[in-house]
């Protein structure tokens, strides 16, 4: 187990009502980093996160975090009372303060300056992401946990999601750990990835598993091509391997 990782577990075994939903799982995060659990439902992503969060206790193996570790965590699915009058910057400061001016600064870092007085019921799924993040993020975050950072997403706000998500990781340096179900997409987001079906099936670069044998067994119709994030100073657009960018 690294000792420079902000989070770190090694041989994590869940079982629930006689079944096992993570065998032996090995798990790390450094400074800057962005590690992507990926695998298909029942996996136990999200599970794993719940252990590292320390929500979860698991049966065997251990989770270590860095002394003083602040962790920002935006959940899978929000519950929110259709009928309470709730504005974002309501929500945003729900359990905790922070000045108007502060919450307007997080928004705009998001790209969702404009909600701060609508009420979040009113608001669409890809701003209602990006609001989460923006909670997250004040904190002020060593570390981010996304479980399943764009669900309820179209296409093309998935991919301004992910292109942010490298964005706030380049400008903070913070680590990043991500459960999604995206393949295609979140391998171009992604430093490190970890294919999960209870046990680790193939860790590594992105590249590297999507040409395991293991990975391409798990994931039949995934692409075998990476997307590719090109920046420039005004805008980040992704395409495909050997396309041209635009």
């Amino acid at each position: 187990m690294s000792e420079a990782a902000l989070v770190a577990c090694r041989g994590i075994t869940v079982g629930f009502h006689g079944r096992t939903v993570l065998d032996a799982v090995d798990v790390a995060v450094g400074d800057g980093e962005i590690v992507t659990v990926i695998g298909p439902n029942g996996a136990g992503k999200s599970t794993l996160l719940r252990v590292l969060l320390g929500l979860t206790r698991p049966d065997a193996g251990e989770v270590t975090r860095r002394s003083g570790l602040r962790i920002g965590y935006v959940p899978q699915r929000l519950s929110l009372d259709p009928v309470l009058p709730l504005t974002v910057a309501r929500f945003l400061t729900l359990g905790t303060r922070a000045p108007r001016e502060r919450l307007h600064a997080v928004l705009t870092e998001v790209g969702a300056a404009g909600v701060l007085d609508s009420p979040v019921q009113t608001i669409s799924g890809g701003e209602l992401q990006r609001v989460s993040l923006a909670r997250a993020l004040l904190r002020e975050p060593d570390l981010l946990m996304l479980d399943e950072p764009v669900q309820g997403v179209d296409v093309t706000g998935q991919s301004e999601l992910y292109a942010l998500i490298r964005r706030i990781r380049d400008r903070r340096g913070c680590g990043i750990l991500m459960v999604s179900h995206d393949l295609h997409l979140v391998m171009a987001a992604t430093d490190h990835v970890v294919c999960l079906d209870r046990h680790v099936c193939c860790a590594g670069h992105p590249r590297a598993v999507t040409a395991d044998p293991v990975y391409r067994k798990l994931f039949p119709g995934a692409p075998q091509e990476l997307a590719i994030y090109t920046h420039d100073h005004h805008d980040c657009a992704i395409h495909a391997e050997g396309e041209p960018n635009g």
